[in-house]
């Protein structure tokens, strides 16, 4: 399927003269309680977990550009690390316009959803697997209500990559089918990932767990391109103005408890055993030059799948950086409409 890309030349005016009005008049707001995660007290912090849906529907009725489209199901997005709704609105108008509904789910931490430190820059959790109850949870009670008895698929990328790639170990039948773009199946560190699961682990037990971590740094409204070689500026320059706007946008760094529960994330989701669960057909895209994930365990990570006769499928996209969504159209394309080939297989299975 085919979807007309934004402009890029005329990017920031058209995202906000023309998706986000739209956008907003198809949207429903809410918030969810924290699920029960297996094994786990409540959190230390009580509150509620923010999400967005977008009603396909509701959308059609608006008659973007004279087209309409079949209602094919919904689509639950699983953000990355220091990632926020807002941020998506672009990935979210293409999956509208090719009739899916969009839940979008804001992690423990992020966005509007209760927070357990005061900083705003700063993301912290006590376990991992909340992460995986509450997605499985929002999935489970909203994505089903939006999918309206037809597929319910996923979208994940990087933290939220890995913790779909858990989700779909533990709760296999929770969606259709899963999409994993350069999907935190073990993070970078910038040493090895063992070293930095002790270093992490000492922080956490001398009562540093909320502290930052070495050489990162608090949000900041400048913007350095040349931290994004080859990405589309329009794209970039937009998401960091997303953050500039609101301060829920602006989480920003790792504290040593995010990284050591990141670590045991990755360990868990690439047991052979734990691979050998998924029953969920899945397609991984890979970025040729990611800095923040590791590629390595993501091959591994497939490898047991399909030894464990899963059907998954591994895309690498040599030239993309980390965030695939990010890149200028002639990348974005091509991944955009491989996304929507995939989900239409399951959608005419249905039929």
């Amino acid at each position: 399927m085919t979807i007309p890309l934004i402009d890029e030349s005329h990017y920031q005016a058209q995202m906000d003269t023309v998706v986000l009005p739209a956008l907003k008049r198809c949207s429903t707001e809410g918030w969810m309680d924290p699920a029960q995660a297996p094994g786990l007290d409540q959190p230390a912090t009580e509150g509620k977990l923010h999400y967005v849906c977008y009603d396909a529907r509701e959308f059609d009725k608006l008659n973007i550009d004279g087209a309409t489209a079949m209602f094919n199901g919904a689509i639950v997005i699983s953000h990355g690390f220091t990632e926020f709704a807002a941020k998506y609105s672009e990935i979210i108008w293409y999956f509208l316009l090719a009739g899916y509904s969009v839940c979008f789910l804001e992690h423990r931490g992020h966005g509007h959803s209760v927070r357990d430190v005061d900083n705003p820059s700063l993301v912290w959790i006590d376990d991992w697997h909340r992460y995986v109850a509450d997605l499985n949870k929002f999935a489970f009670n909203i994505g089903r209500e939006y999918a309206g008895g037809r597929p319910l698929f996923l979208y994940s990328h990087s933290m939220g990559g890995g913790i779909g790639a858990s989700l779909l170990e533990t709760y296999p039948d929770t969606f259709d089918r899963a999409v994993l773009s350069s999907p935190m199946i073990a993070p970078q560190t910038g040493m090895p990932n063992w070293i930095a699961y002790l270093v992490s682990s000492l922080m956490c037990a001398c009562g540093q767990g909320k502290h930052i971590v070495f050489g990162q740094s608090e949000f900041t409204p400048e913007l350095n391109m040349n931290d994004y070689p080859g990405a589309c500026e329009a794209r970039v320059r937009w998401y960091q103005q997303q953050r500039v706007n609101d301060v829920h946008n602006q989480t920003y760094a790792a504290t040593f408890s995010w990284v050591r529960q990141s670590l045991q994330l990755s360990h868990a989701v690439q047991k052979p055993r734990a691979c050998a669960n998924i029953d969920t057909p899945l397609l991984l895209f890979q970025a040729g030059r990611d800095q923040w994930v590791l590629n390595e365990a993501q091959n591994r990570f497939i490898h047991w799948v399909i030894n464990a006769g899963g059907d998954a499928k591994l895309v690498r996209i040599p030239t993309s950086l980390h965030e695939i969504f990010s890149m200028p159209n002639d990348i974005l394309g091509p991944y955009l409409e491989r996304i929507l080939a995939f989900y239409a297989d399951a959608d005419e299975l249905d039929h």
